[in-house]
């Protein structure tokens, strides 16, 4: 019974607000003037309920269409656009919200590319905007998201640094907006919500999705995230809440040193100016067509605000998840380039490439320079580790004729301690480490590691061309690079003394390329790079090695003393 009341008292509202703009326009508006009949009225768009986590949206206005003044008067959403050096954003009365952000040093994938929008206007016109309000009262969310805000100053396009404000109240409930737009990433906001006087928690919500769409249109790569204690936390959309009738946002108490939504590349980020701010966050399904056919895609959402009434005061960063820019940050905002435990070493190792960069041009044979750099600096851990190869694989069939003796025998055999000790001799007489030839490559793996990191994460690889490729932090179009490295895996491995004459483990090392290969096709094309020219190096040090160190002239075949 008490979802059914509330379903009629949602419609006994919707009826009655179309009634009274009905009325309201009819009578009080003055005429619209002929030519401006593109432009959408409050009446015509009406105010439809929402969830706790929706709002429908209006047809994007035009900033142009309609004169502030005559817009004001005549009840017609209008548009503001804020621009500055970086970014372009365009803001709605109707809400008070964000339909459009757009940085103009990146570009999205069209042809010719187009400064990247960060809004999705497609799903924000079924789920919200962007900078909408979340309030604990549905209803009261509902009509502050669709209301028509008074906005000061009123000219249609402004330079910043600027501040806008927006206004708007029913005589019950108050909301403004006070954002201040600077000159870099970082803005501003001050939000108040009131209750026939009393202060109301509100928070600040970035609704219909982020980023760059090439990217998100893979839901697990936007991400929530909030940093609470020096820990930062990592929220894909399957940890998050549900919106709907039935569901509320999850919330995740504060106080947070910052709190946001991302994708590989970009980060809208909310940081305290003042307040303590929580975090709300959930997910909502629009409507999407693949391929001809309808469907649907979850959409990460989340809202940063105050638990308590006191006005919401908050600095936003919405720009690239470039280190550089978010060390500067106050706090520093550098983890969200995550390079997760290789930290230690694959912040150096951006910074290499980065210096190399400003001598070397072109992203790629950057690339090639710092792996020829690595593969050399390593190469005297590899040539340890050939030497000591070289000798297992000399020893190979003697230690295969004892493990044959002895394979009858069970692991709990006591005999088979008779077999390691034999085993162990014949190490100890040819001067053999058992694992002399996989010590050595223990310190490689962590900046193998770590050079994933940066090159699957550096923005600097975003759109950058290299030959036949033109995105470096996307997978190669031909696949050229990965069946290259496959051909390069296995030909090294044909020139590594086998320390096994083992055919099943032989075949399984033949086979290790075509796996790898695999498993690279869809990786980024500058880690793939960095593969091949490794692989490349490799080749020529082990051809190098083979030639210059032979293995050593075989002692006389130990003579077996007789019992």
């Amino acid at each position: 019974m008490d979802e059914m009341s509330d379903q009629v008292r949602g419609v006994i509202f919707v009826v009655v607000v179309l009634v009274v703009i009905f009325l309201w326009s009819h009578f009080f508006t003055p005429a619209v003037p002929p030519q401006q009949k593109s432009v959408q009225t409050s009446s015509q768009q009406g105010a439809a309920p929402q969830g706790s986590a929706s709002q429908t949206a209006s047809t994007q206005p035009s900033a142009k269409a309609v004169p502030a003044e005559e817009a004001k008067a005549a009840n017609i959403a209008v548009a503001e656009a804020i621009d500055s050096g970086l970014y372009h954003v365009e803001l709605s009365n109707q809400g008070g919200v964000v339909h459009s952000w757009k940085l103009k040093k990146y570009f999205d994938d069209q042809k010719p590319p187009q400064p990247l929008e960060l809004v999705d206007s497609g799903a924000a016109q079924q789920l919200g905007w962007p900078f909408s309000v979340l309030l604990s009262d549905s209803q009261l969310e509902s009509r502050a998201n669709s209301a028509l805000y008074e906005v000061t100053p009123s000219d249609s396009t402004q330079d910043a640094p600027t501040t806008i404000t927006f206004h708007w109240s029913d005589g019950h409930l108050d909301i403004t907006k006070k954002l201040n737009f600077t000159q870099d990433y970082e803005m501003s906001a001050e939000v108040t919500a009131s209750l026939d006087g009393q202060p109301l928690p509100v928070a600040l919500a970035w609704r219909g999705g982020f980023g760059d769409k090439a990217v998100y249109k893979a839901p697990s790569l936007v991400t929530v995230f909030y940093k609470s204690n020096d820990k930062l936390n990592l929220l894909q959309y399957k940890k998050l809440g549900v919106s709907g009738n039935q569901s509320q946002p999850l919330a995740q108490p504060g106080p947070m040193q910052f709190l946001g939504i991302e994708d590989q590349f970009f980060t809208a980020t909310f940081l305290p100016a003042g307040t303590d701010l929580s975090l709300w966050h959930w997910t909502q399904d629009h409507k999407i067509t693949v391929d001809g056919k309808p469907g649907t895609e979850p959409t990460a959402e989340m809202a940063a605000g105050t638990t308590t009434g006191v006005p919401l005061h908050v600095r936003v960063f919405v720009g690239p998840k470039d280190i550089g820019i978010l060390a500067k940050e106050m706090p520093s905002l550098e983890q969200q380039v995550n390079f997760s435990w290789t930290g230690v070493i694959a912040k150096p190792l951006l910074f290499i490439l980065q210096w190399l960069h400003r001598f070397i041009p072109g992203w790629g044979w950057t690339i090639i320079v710092l792996t020829m750099v690595i593969n050399f600096a390593l190469f005297p851990l590899k040539f340890k580790s050939q030497r000591s190869m070289q000798r297992m694989a000399k020893v190979a069939p003697e230690i295969r004729s004892i493990q044959d003796r002895y394979k009858k025998y069970s692991m709990s055999d006591p005999r088979k301690r008779q077999m390691n000790e034999e085993v162990m001799a014949i190490y100890q007489r040819e001067g053999i480490n058992p694992v002399g030839g996989c010590l050595p490559m223990l310190p490689q793996l962590p900046i193998w590691w770590a050079l994933w990191r940066v090159l699957n994460g550096a923005i600097e690889l975003r759109h950058a061309p290299w030959l036949w490729i033109h995105d470096l932090s996307a997978k190669d179009p031909y696949y050229i690079l990965p069946v290259a490295m496959a051909i390069l895996m296995y030909l090294s491995t044909k020139m590594t003394p086998q320390t096994t004459i083992d055919p099943s483990q032989q075949k399984m090392m033949a086979f290790m390329p075509l796996m790898m290969a695999a498993f690279f096709f869809n990786l980024s094309s500058g880690l793939n790079l960095y593969m091949f020219t490794s692989n490349l190096i490799g080749v020529g040090q082990q051809y190098y090695l083979n030639r210059t160190q032979p293995l050593p002239t075989p002692k006389p075949k130990f003579k077996k003393k007789k019992e």
